[in-house]
């Protein structure tokens, strides 16, 4: 079995310097991408380990759960990765009201780039966040 992360039967993840890596996750049922956020190994270990979705901080310096405050949690069904493991694709199922954004939104992407301007496409908010942050 060959050890070139691009042809490898294993898993093996290509952190960056600072312990992270890229995930994305997108919603198993439609596809929508939901949001992108960082792991780090613990984050990763313990994603596999519940099937929640857990992440690091850049800002916090810190380990979450996604949800542990809004009860807006992802279930994780798949973890892909791309050809040479330094990105993952989360697809799960949003639990709780469907919000994976802390806006309250279901998506992180709801403005479309104009130019200069930002352009909202999705207003809808699943639950208010200052409810709950």
């Amino acid at each position: 079995m060959s050890s070139d992360p691009d042809e490898t039967g294993g898993f093996q993840p290509r952190f960056d310097s600072s312990g992270l890596i890229t995930a994305v996750v997108s919603d198993v049922r439609d596809g929508t991408v939901l949001m992108v956020a960082h792991m780090n190994a613990e984050a990763l270990r313990l994603t596999q380990e519940t099937g929640i979705a857990h992440f690091w901080s850049r800002s916090r310096q810190a380990l979450w759960r996604k949800g542990e405050t809004s009860g807006e949690t992802l279930k994780v069904t798949d973890i892909l990765t791309d050809c040479d493991q330094d990105v993952l694709l989360l697809k799960a199922i949003p639990e709780g009201k469907g919000a994976a954004c802390h806006t309250g939104r279901r998506s992180c992407f709801y403005r479309r780039v104009d130019g200069d301007a930002l352009v909202l496409i999705d207003a809808q908010r699943l639950f208010d966040p200052g409810d709950v942050y």
